[in-house]
């Protein structure tokens, strides 16, 4: 049986320094377009919502699924990339450590998990989660770098941030549940 799988990324947050980055929250634009999606109708036919352990992830989660009727599972390796070595960065130092993150998949730039680790967990645990064969459409809600690294392996495309979500997050690729065909690429959330 030929089910979507669909990997969507968290959307704004409300971004505190002074709180670890997996424990930021949806900011209030973030919550109204997560709300968005449970409007269409178009998710219907999910049946798993699977998130990151990371609190603005699961916040996305819980708002769509309570919409589906359908409970969530927090899968906690399926975290965005460990940048913890470094804490939060101001936004330009954020990017440029992002471009090198992506442009040296092999190596670990100051102490952030390595690009290459990174996609092997994450498709590591999405594959655990498709062996079910759980009949329905699957929704991962998780973030922007693994899920570019994630839709990367599928496409089979190298690592390369050339692949990554439009600016702002919210947004999600798919991909057959069978052959791991993707579907298309980046959409915004407002197009589920």
């Amino acid at each position: 049986m030929t089910n979507i799988v669909r990997y969507l990324t968290h959307p704004q947050v409300t971004i505190d320094p002074l709180i670890p980055v997996p424990c930021w929250s949806l900011s209030e634009v973030g919550k109204a377009r997560t709300e968005t999606v449970t409007a269409t109708g178009l998710l219907s036919g999910t049946t798993q919502v699977i998130s990151s352990g990371e609190r603005k992830a699961i916040e996305t989660a819980q708002i769509i699924a309570a919409k589906l009727g359908v409970g969530v599972e927090v899968r906690e390796a399926t975290h965005e990339n460990d940048r913890s070595a470094t804490g939060f960065l101001v936004p330009d130092e954020f990017e440029a450590m992002a471009n090198q993150f992506f442009g040296q998949p092999h190596v670990s730039i100051r102490g952030w998990e390595r690009a290459l680790d990174a996609q092997l967990r994450i498709v590591r645990e999405v594959e655990h989660v498709l062996a079910r064969n759980t009949p329905g459409d699957v929704l991962f809600v998780g973030h922007g770098g693994v899920g570019t690294l994630l839709y990367c392996h599928y496409s089979g495309l190298g690592i390369d941030r050339a692949h990554d979500q439009p600016a702002g997050g919210g947004c999600f690729f798919a991909f057959t549940s069978l052959r791991r065909r993707v579907l298309h690429g980046w959409r915004r959330l407002e197009e589920l």
